[in-house]
């Protein structure tokens, strides 16, 4: 095939690209992570607090891609990444009483994150047209976070299991496809470790755990594949 040949076929970058059978890429791109919260109700001195994730800090995530063509419109996608971010929680007690624990800012505790993911994605798109083709995305996997830190007033539990949707384009680029894509992911396990498990906490950051009954994951992510 000439280099005209595949830069060109009928106004067409790269018309063959989609032919592989397999190919592969990396993504870069940005997160902002934050978490399903389920209040305990517990009153604790006398009061009922609420937590609340607050300041939503954008964070960076970098990827590996491995594509495998199932038909025409269908491929099999298997993106294990690397994700840094943060989350703020925030309490509020019913009463407006303020609060004020030995960690952090009192009513706030800060958790940053550094979740390995492994997912396992379904890719529909649908027929290209000139030098770009929308699509769809779709699956789930499993993530382990390796920047866990038993010293905060909340500790999260490593491993985590999800599910993730999305869409995005493949640009026909002269040499390579360049893929914007947005993908929202929300986790089903509970991630917060009891206190039970936390022997190691003083008295007044107790509440930053006990005032919580279940947290779970969600990322929103807009990356920049290249493949």
């Amino acid at each position: 095939m000439t280099a005209m040949g595949q830069r060109y076929n009928g106004g067409q970058n790269n018309p063959y690209v989609d032919e592989k059978r397999v190919h592969f890429g990396f993504s870069l791109g940005m997160n902002l992570m934050s978490f399903g919260v389920t209040d305990s109700e517990e009153e604790i001195n006398g009061e009922v607090y609420h937590a609340r994730v607050s300041n939503l800090m954008p964070g960076f995530s970098v990827g590996f891609i491995t594509d495998v063509r199932l038909s025409r419109h269908l491929n099999l996608r298997c993106t294990p990444a690397l994700h840094f971010g943060s989350r703020t929680l925030s309490y509020i007690a019913e009463s407006g009483h303020e609060v004020h624990g030995s960690f952090g800012n009192g009513d706030k505790t800060d958790m940053l994150s550094m979740p390995i993911s492994v997912p396992l994605y379904l890719k529909w798109s649908a027929e290209r047209e000139g030098n770009y083709r929308p699509y769809l995305i779709g699956g789930g996997g499993v993530s382990y976070n390796v920047s866990r830190d038993p010293e905060r007033p909340v500790y999260l539990k490593g491993l985590d299991y999800f599910v993730e949707v999305g869409f995005g384009t493949d640009l026909y680029l002269e040499w390579f496809k360049l893929c914007p894509e947005i993908k929202y992911q929300i986790g089903f396990a509970n991630i917060l470790t009891p206190l039970e498990e936390r022997a190691e906490l003083t008295e007044p950051d107790q509440f930053y755990t006990r005032a919580l009954r279940r947290l779970t994951s969600q990322m929103l992510t807009i990356t920049f594949n290249f493949e």
